[in-house]
């Protein structure tokens, strides 16, 4: 099985932990009727390469879908497929896991996707194709509250991310994730997710929108 992956250097390293025993081809864009499986992980900061997806018949090709709906995008194409076409959570931190959170266009893709990607070791959970999808709308969301406690002088970094592993049983305190996830994909994912549903939960807290500007002056 020919698998070819393309995206951030921390996403590729996740990715071939979880599948450590097939090896992962660069991507090539001349050589992309040749791959069984393309992983593009940061499709939804970069999705210009999806024309050239639609036509693979013969293709499984998982994006990273986060930010964005794939249905939003396949609509301003004006049209479908022709490859199994899934969106998967490949925000950092998310792709080494158990359960691999992924969404598909319709049934069919999500029963091919399911099986091709559990040849490889990949287990999946499928849910609804929208944006924030569901781990990230949630995990983002909390990061974003707890910005907020910052700024309001209710309680300091450290002690909200020592209050949620200890009172929660979370695995990281939302400070901690939010640096090891990256601020830029943070803000990004809850001002797609604002942009998309208009809803004040997901209203971006000022601190930190300054300090996801400041990223790129750092």
């Amino acid at each position: 099985m020919k698998i070819s992956v393309k995206g951030q250097p921390n996403q590729i390293t996740e990715l071939r932990s979880l599948i450590s025993d097939h090896p992962l081809l660069p991507f090539k864009g001349n050589e992309i009727d040749t791959y069984d499986i393309i992983f593009d992980l940061d499709f939804d900061d970069n999705p210009d390469q999806l024309p050239s997806y639609l036509s693979l018949s013969d293709t499984l090709v998982v994006v990273g879908s986060v930010k964005l709906q794939l249905e939003e995008i396949l609509a301003e194409l004006g049209g479908l497929p022709s490859s199994t076409l899934i969106g998967m959570n490949s925000l950092p931190t998310f792709i080494n896991r158990s359960l691999v959170e992924c969404c598909a266009l319709n049934s069919d893709d999500e029963i091919k996707a399911k099986a091709t990607l559990k040849e490889l070791g990949i287990e999946t959970r499928f849910v609804a194709s929208r944006v924030g999808l569901v781990t990230p709308r949630i995990v983002c969301m909390i990061i974003n509250e707890a910005y907020y406690t910052v700024q309001e002088g209710t309680a300091s970094r450290e002690d909200i991310d020592l209050g949620m592993k200890l009172g929660t049983a979370y695995p990281k305190g939302p400070f901690e994730w939010c640096k090891e996830i990256g601020i830029d994909h943070v803000y990004e994912t809850i001002e797609a997710l604002y942009q998309d549903t208009k809803d004040e939960r997901y209203k971006i807290c000022p601190l930190l929108k300054t300090e996801y500007l400041q990223s790129f002056s750092a």
